[in-house]
């Protein structure tokens, strides 16, 4: 277990929020600061609709908001945390600035980790006193259910850091993968856009709505996924001889123009087939209502799936 208790969340829109729930949920102690002040209302607000769910995964009895402080200052929301969680717009100008004015006033000890999704750490860091302290940590919304973390060092992090942080990371029931070198997208976003990029070339192109992809997904590759990821599934889609036949019978069709990996321009027209086609799949029910839904299977699903992943990874 992490002897880290203390932990700054700094941004609190979406991401910062599910930091917020998930540390709470893990009975640390948990400062928050954004310069929107008006987001706080909204933050209260969201940890009640989601503290239902994050009960009942991590079996807790209440939620303890004595734990959480509020502060209009960025200094005193460093003061006397052990751990910090960034979570500002990915722009490296903006995030660059910020982690330079967290490092002026951390702790000489506290760990520094940025909510990226996609930018490099050594240059997120660059101004930052103590750069060895920096590391990417990567969630999935929603944070305060998803058990994946992508941590991603930077070219001075240290080995040491980097070990803390996988030990804190796993304290609040999450499975951190560790990431060996800086790319750009890290792991997961990069597999995730390449999806996205092809999705959004065939509804331009009028082949079908994001109702149709999105079935595309959950009818079939998703429900493999939720238990294991494309390189086993592809090793069980081999028959007895697994991936090295997979490879000779499918590896063929790699050479097939199927794919496109560039984005399309995001025109008026494509804009609107993604917010009209979103919109009716809602079907008239408001962000929170379907997040609760989503909530609610994930619950079940992250229990279920417990019972099988042991049997294929022990």
């Amino acid at each position: 277990m992490s002897s880290l208790k203390k932990v700054a969340v700094i941004g609190t829109g979406v991401i910062g929020t599910g930091w917020i729930i998930r540390f709470l949920a893990h009975n640390k102690i948990v400062y928050a600061f954004d310069k929107d002040i008006n987001l706080k209302k909204k933050l209260i607000i969201e940890i009640k609709r989601a503290w239902p769910h994050t009960k009942k995964l991590f079996n807790k009895k209440k939620l303890n908001l004595k734990n959480f402080k509020y502060f209009t200052s960025i200094k005193e929301t460093l003061k006397n945390a052990d751990f910090i969680q960034e979570c500002a717009t990915e722009n490296y100008s903006l995030k660059t600035n910020l982690i330079r004015i967290i490092g002026k006033y951390a702790k000489v000890n506290a760990i520094i980790s940025s909510s990226s999704s996609g930018l490099l750490p050594t240059r997120i860091f660059s101004k930052c006193k103590n750069a060895e302290r920096g590391i990417i940590g990567h969630p999935f919304n929603p944070v305060y259910l998803l058990p994946a973390l992508e941590i991603v060092p930077g070219k001075k992090t240290s080995k040491a850091i980097l070990k803390k942080a996988n030990r804190f990371y796993k304290s609040i029931s999450m499975n951190p993968i560790m990431v060996k070198h800086e790319l750009p997208g890290y792991l997961s976003d990069r597999l995730q856009e390449a999806l996205w990029r092809e999705g959004l070339h065939i509804i331009n192109e009028g082949h079908a709505n994001t109702e149709d992809l999105d079935r595309a997904i959950e009818d079939g590759p998703g429900l493999r996924w939720s238990l294991m990821g494309t390189f086993l599934t592809f090793h069980l889609a081999g028959g007895k001889k697994g991936m090295k036949h997979m490879l000779d019978q499918f590896g063929p069709a790699l050479k097939l123009p199927w794919t496109k990996l560039k984005s399309p321009t995001l025109t008026k027209k494509l804009v609107n087939r993604l917010v009209n086609g979103t919109k009716k799949q809602s079907k008239g029910k408001s962000v929170a209502k379907i997040s609760n839904i989503r909530d609610k299977y994930l619950v079940d699903l992250l229990k279920l799936r417990k019972k099988y992943e042991r049997k294929i990874r022990n």
